[in-house]
């Protein structure tokens, strides 16, 4: 007997069409996380002034989501590494509506003590990015997938801080905004979770630019931190301290415009957050015309190191007196974003390609994850010096200078580390597909 082959539905064989799939994916990745935002983002953008508790109710918040986020990262080294592709989309619709849970029992729990649901919204929110990672990694076009999937946690900042603020401006208060802010993301999150799941699998072709990509079990995870070593190390280091800027930039943004000299203005989140989007989009998902990974991935490094270097010129400029508030944050954006998206379009995915490894690229984002957030959640615990506005510019200005510095100098031992010890073409053996080249790192 002959098997019975269900006909090809017309998307399906849309999706077969490079450039169609390309937008496909590109659009499904940037609005299935851009939603996520809505429900993480938008109650950053109330003050939370007017209880007893004073600005420090902010921090406290704020630190709570963050604890919470940051744990989830801990838990997904594993959950993400070990997901099976079928469980994503359900997995990923479950865990947001946790958290829109957790924001209306936010809005019906009296401060201080509202702070651990937002603990609560921030652990389940945390998976999310791996979830949506695993549909459109190891593909030949994975830099510009996502770039897509970056450009949304970029923009989607200043997106859902706008929301929130309009939310604000019609007269909901500021513990129900953050609740409000989710529903109106639900439903474009549902359509944007359906195209995820409509992405076929890498075909043959991927698999031999970017090597094939499977679930992880315990040993697998462990051979590959050894194999890699310090150099891995270095790129934690680097995306731990840009992770904490990047953090510090977006939770406390209208502090910042404040100190800055612009307030009552909240379309300046989503105009400041479109020109960082824009650029950091071009610079790293220009990486993917490179085809040989090993150029891709020292030019992607290369890429951080510049970015490192381009934030300190802005802080210095804005030393000078030579660049405006606005031009001032975003070339401060650009030079930040650049390593961190970097770090998620192709270091990760091009230093599997390239040694071949068994795994997944989620594994090394959720290692790097949840580095950053716990030193920018061991930030957040010691804030009580710097919460007020008043002084907030002042110790933003003065953190971000040591932060950029010091990221830069360990973005440069990981080139260095790597460069000595992969081989350039000239003298790597040939790998075959699938295997594994155990590069002692």
């Amino acid at each position: 007997m002959t098997a019975c082959i269900s006909p090809r539905t017309p998307l399906q064989r849309w999706l077969e069409k490079p450039w169609f799939l390309t937008v496909w994916c590109v659009l499904a990745a940037f609005g299935s996380y851009a939603c996520m935002y809505g429900f993480r983002k938008p109650f950053t953008a109330g003050g939370y002034t007017g209880t007893a508790y004073g600005p420090q109710l902010k921090a406290l918040l704020v630190t709570a989501q963050v604890l919470g986020y940051m744990l989830s990262k801990f838990i997904g080294i594993k959950v993400i590494a070990e997901m099976p592709p079928a469980r994503r989309a359900p997995t990923l619709l479950a865990l947001v509506g946790c958290a829109e849970l957790a924001l209306a029992c936010f809005a019906l729990t009296p401060p201080p003590f509202n702070a651990g649901w937002l603990f609560l919204n921030g652990l389940s929110l945390g998976l999310v990015y791996g979830l949506v990672l695993g549909f459109v990694e190891g593909r030949r076009m994975t830099e510009v997938f996502v770039a897509g999937l970056c450009a949304s946690f970029i923009l989607a900042d200043g997106v859902s801080k706008s929301v929130g603020a309009w939310l604000l401006s019609l007269g909901v208060s500021e513990r129900w905004m953050p609740a409000g802010a989710g529903l109106i993301f639900a439903l474009p999150l549902v359509v944007f979770v359906w195209m995820l799941r409509q992405i076929p699998a890498p075909d043959g072709a991927d698999v031999i630019a970017r090597s094939a990509r499977a679930p992880m079990s315990g040993r697998d995870r462990l051979a590959m931190l050894q194999r890699h070593g310090f150099a891995l190390f270095a790129i934690v280091i680097s995306f731990l301290l840009v992770t904490v800027l990047r953090s510090i930039r977006a939770d406390f943004a209208p502090e910042i415009w404040s100190g800055l000299g612009l307030t009552g203005q909240p379309a300046v989140f989503t105009y400041s957050e479109t020109c960082v989007a824009i650029g950091v989009l071009l610079i790293n998902g220009s990486l993917v015309l490179v085809r040989d990974n090993r150029r891709a991935f020292f030019g992607a490094l290369g890429l951080c190191v510049a970015g490192l270097g381009a934030g300190l010129l802005a802080l210095a400029a804005r030393r000078a007196g030579v660049v405006g508030p606005f031009a001032f944050m975003v070339l401060l954006g650009v030079g930040m974003y650049v390593p961190y998206v970097a770090v998620h379009t192709t270091i990760f995915e091009r230093v599997i390609a390239l040694t071949r490894e068994r795994g997944n690229m989620g594994y090394l984002m959720y290692l790097a994850d949840a580095a950053g957030y716990l030193g920018y959640a061991s930030l957040m615990l010691g804030q009580s010096a710097f919460a007020s506005k008043e002084n907030f510019l002042a110790f933003f200005l003065w953190v971000t200078t040591w932060l950029l510095g010091t990221a830069l100098f360990a973005m440069l031992m990981a080139c260095v580390l790597y460069a000595r010890r992969v081989p350039g073409p000239e003298k790597a053996p040939g790998v075959p597909v699938g295997e594994p080249q155990g590069v002692g790192l």
